[in-house]
């Protein structure tokens, strides 16, 4: 006798409420093998990576930059990967009172500023940044700060300060600019602040967009920094000049030249 005919012998001699839930019972059993097999192959995918912030992570180099809104027929340095910027903001005691600012702003990254501080005590005059951006609120946290303690800040000839960056800039009491820092901005987004979605998204992004507006009026910077960033598009950058960054007020000793601008304490 084959196997089928057996399955129809047995069918034929039990009841249907039997027959039933032993074929409830084979899904039971067919599911949770699907289950299993589900299961350990998820275990087996690499853990998921935390993204990069939007568009090429950059140092500077001595190339023209590629049109970039209306920074297009400037020459500003270019951009080229560099590793050490998409990982969380660290900092690092230089001498002559420096401490070097280097990495993406994520959430939390004021907390270990103010810590970072606490801790050298009244040895850091000047921060120096090298960043491409990340959390709004822990860069306004981060320049309040850098205001209570009457500290300057700079981005060397050679270093980055982008999107978020340049709000910790100007928290600095002194702002320098080296001739060839590479300061930009450009839209910015909230996603890891707040849901980006319908209505919602907009009324977030309207309200961090005239916190930061506010918060350069407070540090005397011109607000139009950031009429700048809400004009460009994320995917692009706004690249000031050295005639921008004084005219604005974000910087008060660009390219080695001293002014006699400075902000009141």
């Amino acid at each position: 006798m084959t196997l089928s005919d057996r399955i129809r012998e047995w069918l034929a001699s039990n009841p249907d409420d039997i027959v039933l839930r032993a074929l409830f019972g084979a899904m039971l059993i067919g599911t949770a093998s699907v289950l299993g097999l589900d299961f350990a192959e998820m275990q087996a995918l690499p853990a998921a990576e935390t993204p990069a912030p939007a568009g090429p992570v950059a140092s500077p180099s001595d190339e023209p930059l590629p049109p970039a809104r209306r920074g297009a027929d400037r020459k500003h340095p270019a951009r080229s990967p560099d590793k050490a910027l998409s990982a969380p903001m660290t900092f690092e005691l230089l001498g002559d009172g420096k401490l070097m600012a280097t990495g993406t702003i994520v959430p939390g990254t004021a907390e270990a500023f103010s810590a970072e501080i606490d801790k050298r005590g009244g040895y850091v005059r000047t921060v120096v940044l090298h960043s491409p951006g990340g959390s709004v609120r822990d860069a306004l946290s981060i320049g309040r700060l850098i205001r209570a303690r009457k500290l300057n800040t700079a981005v060397e000839s050679g270093r980055y300060c982008a999107s978020s960056c340049p709000l910790l800039l100007a928290g600095g009491v002194e702002r320098h600019a080296g001739e060839k820092a590479a300061i930009g901005v450009h839209q910015v987004s909230l996603a890891s602040d707040h849901p980006l979605s319908g209505a919602t998204g907009m009324e977030n992004a309207q309200r961090v967009s005239a916190e930061c507006q506010r918060y350069l009026h407070e540090m005397g910077v011109d607000p139009a920094v950031w009429v700048y960033a809400m004009e460009t598009p994320s995917n692009e950058l706004f690249y000031f000049s050295r005639e921008d960054l004084v005219s604005l007020k974000l910087a008060t000793q660009p390219s080695g030249r001293s002014t006699t601008a400075r902000v009141s304490q």
